[in-house]
């Protein structure tokens, strides 16, 4: 490699290892794991134990690069190292993302594509796997949405080129001091990723002290290799044994909570007891060295770069894939992407041997500039809504109309509802309304904060979502783990024994999805969701319907509350559009006529009488409690149906977010439903 252009250096960098094609089956089988897992192909569960098996190969060829030139010049030259960086794997990179970014100008909606321009900024300087961290969890249902999440290791591996070699030049002098301490890291960072695992499983995924020890663990191992003249060729057993833990790994480590923990630690051992063997003449050496693992291994980087934007932007479209054949065929199209990108981008710059590294560093700096001024201008004009029409805008504007303001609330310390969020609303004072339910409460936040403002009344809301404003009961819900049903009850026990120590509250006004609670299930776009709704002594509730078992907790507690407050106000559910979901609709109107998108299934109506239908059970008690005139209702059905049907849109207005949660536009709208729960002299407001 030509070093001019880079400088004056003072040391010769060493001449680089012999090539061992086995690393290229090696990289074959870590990159066609995660992409078979990723594609969702059936026996590859644990696919994604393939980066751990790309940062072990990462740490064993770079920490020998490294060491090597120690050795040999008793410095490390920062400049070639970091050329030689960049020459590898910059413009692959920078190709991907500048494609990606028009096919992602093509089918993101404006929010997601927003979130997009703020994780091409990341993933340029190397922090992607900081933001994704402080995101939602590389296992959670929206990982699939984040186009760019892959760089996530990418990012941990530029984090690690930056640790390495200033380490080692800062302890220079100290050649055994430099090995002991990189031990010592390496059991520090273990240690940590075995503690911090099951109490904040998303930072010891993500960020690199917790993933330092797979990268550390090729370092020493090709610092062994130098120190102990290592031909690698060693016993065939290990070589075997080896294998045998990836494939094992690859197909029964579970994509959950637990991982990486003691988990990664297999692939880990995998991974390292082949490369310390992968010189010598037996099968599992002869296999990795053939033509076609070679060939996948070469074309391992672009593959892992294409291959996640491929998926998430075609799944996007397609709305999922139809069968296993289809995710292979888009899995093939991430080869063939793959193959142009190292045949056309990777190989000609690593071969411009008068390419001077001044060249491309200068190269690296303009392009990441060219992906910071996109990313930074997406995100500064809230991913360039004007892209799309009329027929799309209001789907748009109603997925983005669900953020409410909770700089208000607060968690108490101490006093009775010590632990729980509490929210005021309305005018500062002790609060007069208390308003309690599930995530409906939260919808409807800003038409009631709203409400309570106009009519100069302080209030309050507490909310849990999937937790219904019930007295003794407790939930069991497919969307909850069993500690959030857990603490839907005791959140809902704390409440009810926190009432007579305020005694400002007058009134209290509960929330609810009703329907869900008693029929046991979503309808429509969400009828997967299920809930089971049990007495407090789940025995009593064997062979009883759960509709009778809320209709009875409705009662209990509205007459509890009765004894307590003025009036007990009841906000009647909104009808249900089954098959609305605003972002959904956005996305289908926005992909109308293009041929390969998903087959429409929104619908921003629904009949009136069907609303009524599934209303009807979970409204009889509140009906029966209203005739004998224990609690006021507030209805604003009319506002929201006619002529036979209910609507998600009126015009250019959307009310609803998806097939039950109404929007913040919506909610103000309606706030002068809300008027009569805030006026002080309630006796005169009227049912």
């Amino acid at each position: 490699m030509s070093n001019s252009g880079t400088g004056q250096k003072t040391t010769k960098p060493a001449p680089a290892a012999q090539y061992r094609s086995e690393i290229d089956g090696l990289r074959a089988i870590a990159v066609l794991s995660v992409v078979l897992y990723h594609f969702g192909i059936p026996g590859f569960g644990g696919g994604f134990v393939g980066v751990d098996i790309f940062f072990v190969i990462s740490g064993f060829l770079i920490g020998g690069i490294l060491w090597r030139e120690y050795l040999e010049t008793g410095s490390i030259w920062m400049l070639h190292f970091y050329v030689r960086r960049f020459r590898r794997l910059a413009p692959a990179f920078f190709v991907m993302a500048l494609v990606v970014s028009g096919v992602a100008w093509l089918l993101l909606l404006p929010f997601e594509f927003r979130e997009f321009g703020k994780t091409l900024i990341a993933s340029t300087v190397y922090l992607s796997n900081v933001l994704f961290y402080r995101g939602a969890g590389y296992f959670d249902t929206g990982a699939e949405e984040k186009v760019l999440l892959h760089t996530w290791s990418l990012a941990v591996e530029e984090q690690f080129y930056i640790f390495l070699p200033i380490f080692i030049l800062v302890l220079a002098r100290f050649r055994w001091a430099i090995v002991t301490l990189l031990l010592v890291i390496l059991f520090g960072s273990l240690a940590a990723n075995l503690f911090i695992t099951p109490k904040d499983q998303p930072a010891a995924f993500f960020l690199f002290p917790f993933r330092a020890w797979e990268l550390l663990s090729g370092v020493l191992l090709a610092i062994a290799g130098q120190r102990f003249g290592l031909v690698w060729k060693g016993f065939a057993p290990l070589s075997f044994l080896g294998l045998a833990i990836l494939v094992l790994s690859i197909f029964m480590i579970q994509p959950d909570d637990r991982f990486p923990g003691y988990f990664a630690i297999a692939p880990v051992i995998g991974t390292l007891l082949i490369l310390a063997n992968g010189r010598g003449e037996n099968m599992v050496n002869q296999v990795l060295s053939s033509t076609a693992p070679v060939f996948v291994g070469l074309i391992s980087y672009s593959l892992y770069l294409w291959h996640w934007p491929v998926f998430t932007l075609s799944t996007y479209l397609r709305g999922g894939y139809a069968n296993i054949f289809e995710g292979l065929v888009w899995a093939a199209l991430s080869v063939a992407l793959a193959y142009l990108s190292w045949r056309y981008v990777e190989l000609p710059v690593r071969r411009a041997r008068n390419l001077p590294g001044s060249a491309v560093l200068v190269g690296a700096v303009a392009a990441s500039a060219v992906l910071l001024g996109i990313g930074g201008y997406l995100y500064k004009n809230n991913g360039l809504e004007n892209r799309f029409g009329p027929t799309v805008l209001p789907h748009i504007h109603a997925s983005a109309d669900f953020l409410q303001d909770w700089s208000r609330c607060q968690v108490p310390a101490k006093g009775p509802l010590m632990g729980l969020e509490i929210c005021p609303i309305g005018p500062q004072g002790d609060p007069e309304i208390l308003v309690w339910g599930d995530s409906h409460v939260r919808a409807f936040k800003e038409g009631l904060d709203a409400a309570a403002h106009e009519a100069g009344v302080p209030a309050m809301i507490i909310w849990r979502a999937g937790c219904p404003p019930l007295f003794d009961v407790r939930k069991v819900e497919s969307f909850a783990t069993p500690a959030q049903d857990l603490a839907c009850s005791n959140a809902n026990l704390q409440i009810k024994q926190a009432f007579n120590r305020i005694p400002s509250l007058r009134d209290i006004v509960l929330i609810g999805r009703w329907t869900y609670y008693t029929h046991g299930k979503g309808v429509g776009l969400d009828a997967e969701n299920t809930i089971q709704v049990l007495p407090k002594e789940g025995a009593l509730a064997l062979n009883k319907p759960q509709e009778e078992v809320v209709a009875e907790a409705i009662e209990a507690t509205v007459k509890e509350l009765y004894q307590r407050f003025e009036n007990v106000w009841i906000i009647r559910q909104p009808p249900e559009v089954p098959f609305y979901d605003s972002r959904l609709a956005a996305k289908e109107a926005a992909h109308a006529g293009w041929p390969l998108a998903a087959k429409p299934v929104t619908r921003d109506t629904v009949a009136t009488s069907d609303a009524l239908l599934r209303a009807s059970v979970a409204e009889a008690p509140f009906s029966k409690l209203k005739s004998e005139g224990w609690i006021r209702w507030v209805d604003f059905w009319p506002q929201l149906c006619s002529r036979g049907e209910c609507h998600a849109l009126i015009g250019d207005l959307g009310l609803y977010f998806d097939n039950n949660h109404m929007t913040n536009s919506a909610a103000l709208a309606l706030r002068g439903a809300f008027a009569p729960i805030f006026a002080r002299a309630t006796a005169e407001a009227g049912q």
